[in-house]
């Protein structure tokens, strides 16, 4: 798959699975925001056939983006079984595929409190050039979490990827983006609630408040 090509694809993918939809009455988010409208893969990651429709997207975004990861990390536990099936496909492409050529890394979501401290976070740690995938970012609390914990151990994290970017500001007025640029990871994101929103149909008193929700949070404001 050709990433420009697919991109449309991409967002029909995300339409018809009802990935991205609309609340009554609106919900607390993780990062404390009151909102009419979500954004959730759980639904994906429970099917094994879409699952692999996605992960064929992932990595077709990663050619795209001309990286050569050795390893594939998902965000725990949202993206896990994500970073799993994208390395295993990954690898299995890869003309020097064999035995110790690639690991299969996976993030814990509590601590392990006992045994080797390599373990606490992860079975098996990942190595290499590696690129972090995150289902949903928000303000990006659970991604820079997880790039924290990879740089205490010196893996080289090539670039974070998020399946969906709300497209809001923190509370400090920064972008995921710029937030994760910080640590000196660039981020991507394969979609766009800016984009996506538009594309569903939404009764008018739900898209004001979805306007005067991006007016206050939202890296740009949106027109529904």
């Amino acid at each position: 798959m050709n990433w420009e090509n697919e991109i449309e694809n991409f967002h029909n993918f995300i339409l018809d699975n009802n990935i991205i939809g609309l609340f009554k009455e609106p919900i607390k988010l993780k990062s404390g925001r009151l909102s009419y409208w979500y954004v959730n893969w759980r639904n994906i990651a429970s099917d094994v056939f879409l699952l692999d429709q996605l992960t064929n997207y992932v990595l077709s975004f990663i050619k795209h983006l001309g990286l050569r990861p050795k390893c594939f990390y998902g965000v725990p536990e949202g993206a896990t079984k994500l970073g799993i099936i994208s390395q295993y496909k990954w690898a299995k492409k890869q003309q020097n595929y064999g035995s110790g050529s690639y690991p299969l890394s996976m993030g814990r979501g509590k601590k392990k409190e006992h045994g080797d401290p390599k373990d606490k976070f992860f079975i098996g740690i990942p190595n290499g050039e590696t690129v972090i995938l995150e289902d949903v970012t928000t303000t990006g609390g659970s991604l820079i979490n997880t790039i924290k914990k990879l740089k205490e151990l010196n893996v080289n994290i090539i670039a974070a990827i998020g399946l969906t970017n709300r497209n809001e500001l923190r509370d400090d007025g920064k972008s995921v983006k710029d937030i994760i640029l910080e640590y000196n990871v660039h981020y991507y994101a394969m979609s766009n609630a800016i984009e996506l929103l538009p594309k569903i149909e939404i009764h008018k008193d739900i898209a004001k408040h979805i306007e005067e929700y991006f007016k206050k949070y939202g890296t740009q404001r949106i027109q529904l």
